[in-house]
């Protein structure tokens, strides 16, 4: 067949996940020799509670207090840019390599190891910070002395069984992995929020032990005798095998457990204090299992440098053994050749590390001090410009963009529709329906509703009603932090009344009843109770109820009105269902077609979603076209079913796909390449049921197949994974806690804020750097053309143009801050940058830092430096000290109106800077009488001359820089014009 795909062999992964989907790494694991298994907690047995199990202390830190400094210098030294300028240190300790004093080697250095090892150690103290946060939240823990205070995050509490017994939660974060228990909540049950581990902020039900809830009091769950058999740890946060047996009764009570009786970590209980019995802890959870080993990340921008830094070395062992063959290798000529490498050891500049490390703090701290993007927290310093550089950005599908807030905001009844600034209105139209007075019985009303056109005003209290009526929200009642007080629920008391729903559209709809006048205040399995504008409560009894279903797309409620007796039957769903239910009205359709005109998105989905739902998702944003085909993925196990199933796509044009995550891995795992080709030439790819670890995955496909620098955005537990993998993670503080924003390596506050983060902080970082790093090279290689042109003229011979202070102060006091004060420099305006994204853009081809603008920092500097020692040179005067002064003057001079050369936008600082290095190097001519003849250089002859090197130096920079901006101008320049 000519459309089938080749089987390829099967290749294996660029990078591997740290662990498997059955745990952490074995020295780790608990239960066992390496390995997970099944466990049975006792209750009621003290002399069964040998049983250790794993710390359930949060750690995000990446050393302790004896690993700090050994870790730290590793990842410095383990680089070959800083491993070079330690072998380069070490080497003056041997007599015959010396060149000069030891400081000048092991004093740069050393500062570079203190720059560094304080950065790591305020990154280490701050997440120590936030974890100790984490790790004192108080629980009560019931004892035979009733609830007590506890930390449940902490070692001593949480080595072993006995101390993890039983624990009372309300409307907190659940610690650890629980069996259900007990509640205090009159029916029986608890609902609570899973978004750290789906992303779902809906609320699940949850249903206690039944023969534990029957006990009388809580503290009697001290006295039985029990026990909890549960299955060994795993990835599934949907499914949960186990048992709990009571040994005490008679007969023995055995009752099955699954998934409706657990509580995992991270969860939020609604309502209500539950008492749970542990059964899994630290690495063990369901929650630290759905997320990976974090990855150590190195910037792009600091690979790109640290291989110009070899290309460097290359040029420097070059120039080395030109020398020495120039020469012709006499005498100790190897002796010679490591020499010259410490000659002319500052093509490689020590203080390029500096200053760019220096620059990431600048950068981050810019960052946090940003009024318009308020909280925002940089956690990994050392990569702020890789924001600048972002070609893929995958973001969560709900909480993340819509901050988990449903609105209601349109009411629409065919020929008339009531918008958010029209809501009046409505509330206007169910005041008057329940407080004027009816001539009419409600029998002949009802009657007469049927045959003759209902008036707008009866029409929108039906609709409202039926809103009201239509869900399965339960009103629940809170005081003083407890709930389902008696008093609080029997005058339905408004503050105290909190909604909850299995989805949050739910609440959402019931909300806009409240606000309109049609308040729902009591709700149970058998009735509905609605309190009217007037204060009046309606009582509806439910005759039946059918739930909504990922089949049919819609739910329904029959209900009887007791004071009237008329039974209605309610109904809503889906617009793909109801529009074929309904009256036909024409209105849907012209609203789908504005929204298709405004919001057409050619994008991958990646959703938790069941299929039905991702599919309908995709349609209702229009990800999908009416018109478009849909192909959906069918369910695949083995490498032959993908293999038939991706030939039966490929046949398929402008075909949108639907995968589950199943059918995704076995297609990832025989045919990777040949399904990303396919899927990338799909209008639309929605992948459903898709597990925290596979998000993650794609991610590291879309980074190992293009080559192309990721950003994951996310605001749940679920998406930890995901954030981690990506190259810049960014996690969101929302209402589905902050694992995600602790994990990330940048947080904010708001999704909105990602766009100035990126494309003005993220592109000013980039582009600093990359000036900044180019300059660095620039003065560190103009210093040594001139040492190598002085050696050349003096028979090459090994002896430093320049020694002791002048060799430190040239890259230090007297350019340090000029070139340091590039960091504020920027090309265009931040609100030039957001208004245009084509400027952001065109920095993902890298031209800012590349071989082309090395190559022309490399021939700047070998002019410059050129022109400054053959000109001094001609022009000294009879001492050898006359050739240092004159140089090494214009040598300043010629870096300082090089910084104002490459300065684009100026700022007080810049000036500062420039004025403040060119008194500095004034002010100690004074004090460098060893090197510089100071009456020489008050003579009119060292000022001309100076001058004039000067001037031969920059002025041709300066006409080609004009030049080219008039010419050849980049893009940012048309904007700022």
């Amino acid at each position: 067949m000519t459309d089938n795909i080749p089987l390829q062999p099967v290749r294996p992964k660029k990078r591997h996940d740290s662990k498997h989907k059955s745990g952490c790494c074995p020295w780790l694991r608990c239960c066992g020799n390496g390995e997970f298994r099944p466990r049975t907690v006792w209750l009621g047995h003290p002399e069964k509670r040998e049983q250790r199990y794993p710390s359930n202390v949060v750690d995000n830190q990446k050393y302790n207090i004896f690993t700090f400094l050994p870790g730290v210098l590793f990842n410095q030294f383990k680089y070959f840019f800083n491993l070079y300028f330690l072998l380069l240190a070490c080497s003056q300790f041997v007599p015959e390599l010396r060149l000069g004093a030891l400081y000048t080697y092991w004093v740069p250095l050393g500062f570079v190891l203190i720059i560094t090892i304080i950065r790591e150690a305020v990154e280490e103290i701050r997440c120590s910070m936030r974890d100790k946060e984490v790790n004192s939240q108080i629980y009560s823990k019931l004892s035979t002395r009733g609830y007590e205070a506890a930390f449940f995050h902490s070692n001593y509490q949480c080595t072993f069984h006995s101390y993890i017994h039983y624990f009372s939660l309300q409307n907190q974060r659940v610690p650890a992995d629980m069996i259900f228990l007990r509640t205090s909540e009159r029916n029986g049950s608890c609902f609570l929020r899973t978004d750290q581990l789906d992303g779902e902020t809906d609320w699940k039900l949850r249903l206690p032990v039944s023969c534990t809830q029957r006990l009388p009091t809580a503290g009697d769950l001290l006295q039985i005798r029990s026990y909890v058999y549960a299955e060994e740890p795993n990835i599934d946060i949907h499914s949960f095998v186990g048992t709990f047996t009571r040994e005490d009764g008679d007969p023995p009570v055995n009752e099955s457990l699954s998934i409706e009786n657990t509580l995992w970590a991270s969860t939020v209980i609604a309502s209500g204090t539950i008492v749970g019995v542990v059964i899994y802890t630290g690495k063990e959870l369901r929650s630290v299992m759905n997320t990976s080993n974090p990855r150590n990340k190195i910037g792009l921008f600091d690979l790109e440098v640290n291989c110009l830094t070899k290309i460097l070395f290359g040029a420097l062992i070059v120039v080395s053994l030109v020398m020495v063959a120039l020469q012709h290798f006499a005498g100790r000529w190897y002796l010679q050749i490591f020499r010259f490498l410490l000659l002319f050891s500052n093509i490689i500049p020590i203080s390029l590390r500096v200053n760019l490390d220096m620059g990431k703090m600048v950068y981050s701290w810019m960052i946090r001090k940003d009024s318009k993007i308020p909280g925002t927290v940089v956690k990994a310093s050392t990569i702020p410009e890789q924001l600048g550089r972002i070609s893929y950005l995958l973001t969560d599908k709900t909480g993340t963009l819509t901050q988990n807030e449903m609105v209601f905001r349109r009411l629409h009844l065919g020929t008339v529709a009531y918008g958010m600034d029209s809501m009046d209105e409505v509330q206007s139209h169910v005041f008057s329906a329940y407080t004027q007075p009816l001539h009419e019985p409600p029998t002949t009303r009802s009657l007469l509703s049927t045959k003759v056109r209902k008036t707008i005003s009866s029409r929108v209290h039906e609709a409202v009603k039926a809103i009201a009526l239509c869900h399965n929200v339960t009103p629940v009642y809170e005081s003083n932090g407890v709930t389902d007080q008696a008093e609080a629920e029997q005058h339905y008391e408004d503050s105290c009344r909190v909604y909850q729903a299995s989805s949050p559209d739910e609440v959402a709809l019931v909300q806009w009843t409240e606000s309109v006048g049609l308040t729902l205040v009591g709700r149970d399995l058998s009735s509905v109770h609605l309190r009217t504008p007037g204060g009046q409560i309606l009582n509806f009894t439910i005759l039946q109820i059918f739930p909504f279903t990922y089949e049919s797309k819609r739910m329904g409620i029959i209900v009887r009105d007791e004071s009237t007796g008329e039974i209605t039957f309610y109904m809503k769903g889906a617009d793909v269902v109801m529009a074929g239910i309904v009256q036909y009205n024409d209105w849907l359709e012209e609203e789908y077609n504005i929204f298709f005109l405004f919001f057409l998105p050619k994008v991958w989905m990646l959703t938790g979603d069941k299929l039905e739902t991702a599919t309908c998702t995709a349609k209702n944003a229009h990800i999908v076209t009416r018109t478009q085909d849909i192909h959906i993925f069918r369910p695949v196990t083995t490498r032959g079913e993908a293999h038939l199933e991706l030939n039966a796509f490929r046949r398929k044009h402008d075909c949108a796909l639907v995968i589950s995550g199943d059918s995704l891995e076995v297609c990832l795992k025989f045919y990777e390449y040949e399904f990303m080709e396919l899927a990338c030439q799909c209008p639309a790819v929605i992948c459903c049921r898709v597990a925290p670890t596979q998000k993650a995955q794609i991610v590291r496909l879309l980074q190992e197949r293009t080559g192309k620098l990721t950003c994951a955005v996310g605001d749940g537990g679920n998406d930890v994974s995901m954030i981690q993998e990506a190259d810049c993670g960014v996690g969101v503080e929302g209402k589905e806690g902050k694992q995600a924003s602790l994990a990330a390596d940048f947080s904010v506050t708001q999704f909105k804020h990602l766009g100035r983060l990126l494309m003005v902080h993220g592109r000013n970082s980039y582009k600093r750097s990359a000036a900044l790093s180019q300059f660095v090279i620039h003065r560190s290689l103009c210093i040594s053309t001139m040492q190598a042109v002085f050696s050349s003229v003096f028979y090459f011979a090994s002896v430093p143009l320049y020694q002791g202070f002048l060799i430190i102060g040239y890259s230090t006091i007297y350019t340090m801050f000029p070139v340091f004060s590039l960091v504020l420099d920027k090309d265009v305006k931040s609100e030039v940058a957001m208004l245009y994204p084509e400027l952001y853009k065109d920095l993902l081809k890298g031209r800012p830092l590349s071989f082309k603008t090395f190559l022309i920092w490399v021939l700047i500097s070998i002019y410059q430096g050129s022109i400054i020692m053959y000109g001094a040179l001609l022009l000294f005067e009879s001492e050898f000290v006359h050739i240092v002064a004159i140089s090494f003057t214009s040598l300043i001079l010629t870096e300082l109106l090089m910084v104002a050369l490459t300065i684009q936008t100026w700022h007080w600082l810049m000036i500062v800077a420039e004025l403040l290095s060119l008194a500095c190097y004034i002010a100690s001519l004074v004090f460098l009488h060893e090197f510089i003849d100071i009456y020489f250089i008050t003579t009119l002859s060292f000022l001309w001359k100076v001058t004039v090197i000067t001037l031969i130096s920059c002025l041709p920079l300066y006409i080609l820089k004009y030049l080219r901006r008039k010419f050849s101008p980049p893009s940012y320049s048309k904007l700022t014009s």
